[in-house]
């Protein structure tokens, strides 16, 4: 008789709710971000719930001295600085890889120069509307007609680092505007390197409505993070989200673009069914794109409560080498007065087979201990900055 042994599977699933952050840096005064606390001012909503997390642990996490801790929580957690400049979410997202900014990315609070902009009239053939820092939905409602009349570009920018292009999809066919932004990433080098390049394409009659075929085109990242030692090493690293664009493609196997949370989510559930080892990196985004930068608290309540209601899909799926992470990349306080991000602590909340239940790892440095961690796990040589935790929680 021919005894098969069952392949165990060895998977991490790294969920990043974008813009949760828990707290104020010590240098969020540097930023203007004091007081900003994204996850206790969604909490002071009647629409927020989340015993799913506060189960494995979230508000058992360092500074969560607003509500109740979990008297045993089931999950290991912790909350983590930010060491690199910047608050927006590449560099967070880099840093979450292991990669830390030394220097922040440019950013343009008085538009952007005029020698750049001749650049992309004269290699779009077209005009160009707005050029300042600009709510999204603000800037179609104010600049949308001219731009159907004109079919000249609407470009803006925000507190982060992002040159963004809105058009209609009716003047502006989705594949051309989508060449334009790509025109934009090749001119935004060097000085006016900025963290990503966002087409913005919007429909319908005043006051106009985006849609959801926005793309991101980002920097490549200067350095190797834990997406590239991975893949050296033979491991699957696929993306959920804007992760593909948010590393310029480096190093991911594969990936899946979604329109919202819910469909985040589902693309996840899908590959925790399908067959692979690595790493599944997603990016759930409403939390920022949607409430954040509006400042809805309540929809951004209602936003966490969703994850939190699908989070037992999630640890079901869960096999006995597979870790689930679950943290943010910066903050987006939606009760503040200011609509941009904020220089925040972020939760990271972990669950699964190989961790120990309780495990506290404190408030750590850097971002980039996550990614040092996951290389640890997989056994993979860590080339990124960071050091791992994995001692304490497994």
């Amino acid at each position: 008789m021919v005894i098969v042994e069952e392949m165990v599977m060895k998977r991490v699933f790294l969920i990043v709710l974008d813009s949760v952050g828990i707290g104020e840096l010590p240098d969020a005064a540097l930023y203007g971000d004091e007081g900003s606390n994204t996850m206790r001012a969604a909490a002071r909503s009647p629409y927020f719930s989340m015993p799913n997390m506060r189960r494995l642990g979230l508000f058992n996490i360092d500074g969560m001295d607003w509500t109740q801790p979990e008297p045993a929580p089931a999950g290991a957690f912790g909350r983590l600085a930010e060491s690199s400049k910047g608050k927006d979410t590449t560099t967070g997202h880099w840093e979450i890889a292991g990669l830390i900014s030394e220097n922040p990315m440019p950013t343009f609070p008085d538009g952007f120069p005029e020698e750049l902009l001749d650049e992309l009239k004269k290699r779009t053939g077209r005009d160009i509307l707005c050029n300042k820092p600009y709510s999204g939905t603000e800037v179609i409602k104010d600049y949308g007609e001219e731009h159907m009349r004109t079919g000249a570009l609407i470009v803006y920018t925000s507190a982060d680092s992002v040159l963004q292009i809105a058009a209609h999809e009716s003047v502006i066919p989705i594949e051309e505007l989508y060449h334009i932004c790509e025109i934009a990433r090749e001119i935004c080098q060097g000085p006016y390197g900025v963290g990503r390049v966002i087409a913005r394409p919007f429909e319908g009659e005043y006051p106009f409505k985006r849609t959801s075929r926005r793309h991101d085109y980002s920097l490549v990242p200067p350095r190797e993070t834990m997406l590239d030692a991975l893949a050296r090493a033979g491991y699957e690293t696929r993306g959920v989200g804007k992760i593909y664009d948010i590393f310029a493609g480096k190093s991911i196997s594969s990936t899946v673009r979604t329109a919202s949370n819910a469909e985040g989510i589902d693309r996840t559930i899908e590959r925790m069914k399908d067959t692979f080892d690595g790493l599944c990196f997603t990016n759930l985004v409403d939390y920022d794109m949607l409430y954040g930068h509006r400042n809805d608290v309540d929809g951004y309540a209602k936003a966490l409560t969703y994850f939190d209601e699908r989070l037992p899909e999630l640890l079901s799926l869960l096999g006995e080498e597979d870790i689930l992470m679950v943290t943010a990349d910066h903050g987006c306080d939606p009760a503040t007065p200011s609509t941009d991000h904020s220089r925040e602590y972020i939760p990271l909340v972990m669950a699964g087979a190989p961790l120990k239940a309780g495990s506290n790892i404190g408030t750590r440095p850097t971002f980039a201990d996550i990614a040092a961690t996951i290389l640890d796990y997989f056994g993979v040589e860590s080339t990124v900055d960071g050091s791992s935790f994995l001692n304490q929680i497994r």
